[in-house]
């Protein structure tokens, strides 16, 4: 059976947010289609199919249903490139606006005759209103009927009917004014959010044959050695084996300081070179490196929709129609049923209901409040794989952290050999280094690096890793056991009693206990800030998982002051350890697990939102956490929950400010009170006052 395939398309000329929510509804009502989601922001369609077999005829009805829907509208199949394009300012719609002004401010000043006046009305009209007509005519033929073209022809021509001409003419001309600004707003959101695809190369150095050639990073191989002069961005990812320089990492993990690189540190795509030349030995290829998953995370997190989203979509879905249809009741019920008034009177009052009923403000300004939350969270360092994600750390109480590479640096350092009488210690080092030699273990890593010996491969016999407990190998011809006081217990091998207040690692030969190495971990230097900022900002409970020993875990949490601690844990204890939190939990709160993204992928998967920190390498990280902290700092989770609170503070300004306005103009509307230029207000002002609010969380920093 074939498995999901995924297909993301690129709409160019899409500018109106209604038409891309219907867009989405009907694709996703398509048989075949798991989900389909359209990102209006950054004008991208992506298609998840059950089967590659049902690809082709899927797309089909999709190409059908946007030239239904958005006829002008030009689909094209993604580039790897940027998407982002700033659009010169077209001066060709101002004209118009000023020529369709001048004739309906003639016709208003002059005493000309009323036959002139009307002529002068209905130039005006056609100037502006011309496009419009066409695009309502043109969906009405297609059956689609409640948009916004539909809802301003017959508004303006309803009040043309009941020769309210100035009216008709404003209410266009407004109507026109205030999408041309609209556009402006959104392409100014777009080229803001486009800065971060800055970050992309155009280009590699690559050296083939001796020489050196420009060519595209997508053609690099793992293994190639590229050059990266002054002032270039690092294209691909991999290991500097030549030259030494300052780079700017900011693109990717948010920190404004240089780091000074030299041969053998690992370089990411992304970096900005500064003032070394650097040879680079390519280790992933460009599809695999670090820029293009972050820039495909950041694109793709509008698949993963907040709540908030997913609601106004379905309310913008009745809304349209419902207020449509009022209006057509408020129009024939009072003076047709009732006897109430004169026609003309309740007819107008029903086109300030069409003015007012179209939902872009909504249906537009909470897609981009959450589009622009994650751009600015991207900015910091933090990559947040969807709004719904972003969303939820607005309910989180509680975070649950590993130790080991999370709270503390994970670079242990070896600082007592205690050898068993009649053993060296050095001897012990060496037993222990050889039987972690393939291990990638922080503890293993750091035992390896004290031993000063050669150990080679032809040292080690057979070798098994046993997750959680330790390590089982032959060295030299000797059974050796490295790991916990478990393993060794394990093995029915007798330990003596220990009290330790650091990490150990114990050793046993050939069945006889050898002896132990002690070995200590820090905290990161910003945990003990960030620990204290979570309690400022109103996090409840603190709590850590560890399969550190008791004593050393201890340690860390009268350090930090934290709420619990569980320590000795193997992988699926803490997955256990997890579950027993949850059942405390509210029903509306969210539980996190802070991890390093690797040996924590399990918890990380179970937890209501895993945030993997320094995983930006990791494959296990991107797969897993719903969040990464790409540059290792805990800092920057008070900062990630208070970008999450000030989106969702703007989403319901928004939501609030554009219903609030549009109920209160529908009610003075229905009394006759409000006019149809308040009605314009209400629809155009509204819009633009909400695009305008969404694009302050670009601004400033935390």
């Amino acid at each position: 059976m074939d498995s999901a395939v995924t297909r993301e398309l690129i709409l160019e000329g899409l500018d109106c947010a209604h038409c891309a929510a219907k867009i989405e509804t009907q694709i996703n009502h398509l048989e075949g289609v798991n989900t389909a989601s359209l990102n209006f922001i950054t004008k991208t369609l992506r298609i998840e199919v059950d089967s590659s077999g049902l690809l082709e005829d899927v797309l089909n009805q999709t190409y059908k249903i946007i030239n239904t829907l958005e006829p002008d509208v030009q689909v094209g199949e993604k580039d790897s490139k940027a998407i982002y394009t700033r659009k010169e300012i077209n001066t060709q719609p101002l004209i118009i606006f000023l020529l369709s002004f001048a004739l309906v401010a003639v016709a208003l000043a002059s005493s000309l005759p009323a036959s002139i006046k009307l002529i002068l009305y209905l130039s005006s009209y056609l100037l502006v209103a011309t496009p419009i007509l066409y695009k309502a005519g043109l969906n009405i033929i297609k059956g689609q009927i409640f948009d916004e073209y539909f809802l301003m022809s017959l508004a303006t021509l309803a009040a043309f009917a009941i020769r309210e001409y100035p009216e008709a003419v404003a209410v266009m001309l407004f109507y026109r004014i205030g999408e041309y600004l609209q556009d402006l707003a959104v392409d100014r959101s777009r080229q803001s959010i486009s800065n971060l695809m800055d970050i992309r190369p155009e280009y590699a150095n690559l050296i083939s044959n001796g020489k050196t050639e420009q060519v595209k990073p997508e053609d690099v191989v793992c293994g190639d050695i590229i050059v990266i002069k002054p002032g270039e961005r690092i294209p691909l990812d991999g290991i500097i084996v030549e030259g030494s320089s300052s780079l700017d990492t900011s693109a990717l993990t948010g920190e404004s300081l240089p780091r000074y690189l030299s041969a053998g540190d690992e370089i990411l795509a992304g970096y900005l070179n500064i003032d070394g030349m650097l040879k680079v030995e390519v280790s992933r290829a460009y599809q695999e490196s670090a820029v293009t998953r972050i820039l495909d995370l950041v694109e793709n997190a509008a698949s993963h929709k907040a709540p908030a989203e997913n609601f106004i979509t379905r309310f913008a879905a009745y809304y349209t129609p419902v207020v449509v249809f009022a209006a057509l009741a408020l129009a024939l019920i009072p003076p047709f049923v009732f006897n109430a008034g004169n026609p003309r009177e309740w007819i107008y009052r029903a086109l300030v209901f069409l003015v007012v009923s179209c939902p872009c403000a909504l249906v537009l300004s909470v897609p981009l409040t959450f589009f622009a939350g994650i751009g600015k969270a991207s900015r910091h360092g933090i990559l947040v794989k969807g709004s719904n994600y972003l969303e939820a750390l607005n309910y989180v109480n509680t975070m649950v952290f590993d130790k080991t590479g999370t709270l503390t640096t994970g670079n242990f350092k070896v600082i007592n050999v205690n050898a068993q009488p009649g053993i060296e210690p050095a001897d012990l080092l060496y037993y222990a280094a050889a039987a972690e030699y393939y291990s990638q273990h922080p503890l293993a890593i750091s035992i390896k690096m004290a031993y000063s010996g050669i150990i080679t491969e032809e040292h080690i016999g057979e070798y098994q890793d046993i997750p959680g407990y330790g390590i089982k190998a032959t060295v030299m011809g000797r059974e050796v056991l490295a790991g916990s006081i478990k393993l060794l217990e394990n093995e029915n091998i007798i330990c003596p009693h220990h009290s330790p207040s650091v990490t150990q690692v114990h050793i046993a030969i050939n069945k006889n206990y050898a002896g132990y190495i002690e070995l200590a971990d820090q905290l990161k230097p910003d945990v003990p800030q960030a620990m204290k900022e979570l309690r400022e900002i109103g996090m409840k409970k603190l709590v850590m998982l560890t399969g550190d020993n008791e004593l050393a875990a201890h340690q860390i949490t009268t350090e930090l002051k934290l709420d619990e601690i569980y320590s000795e844990l193997l992988p699926q204890q803490k997955v256990e350890m997890m579950e027993m939190l949850e059942s405390r939990k509210s029903k509306n709160e969210r539980l996190v697990f802070v991890g390093d993204g690797i040996n924590d992928a399990p918890v990380l998967a179970r937890s209501d939102l895993g945030i993997a920190m320094g995983g930006l390498g990791s494959d296990a990280a991107i797969e897993a956490a719903d969040i990464v902290i790409m540059d290792d700092e805990p800092h920057r989770l008070p900062i990630a929950i208070k970008i999450a609170r000030d989106t969702r503070a703007i989403v319901v300004q928004n939501i609030v400010f554009a219903l609030g306005v549009k109920a209160i103009v529908l009610a003075l509307g229905a009394v006759g009170l409000a006019t149809m230029w308040q009605a314009v207000f209400a629809d155009v002002g509204v819009t633009i006052i909400a695009v305008v609010n969404s694009l302050r969380l670009m601004r400033g920093n935390y």
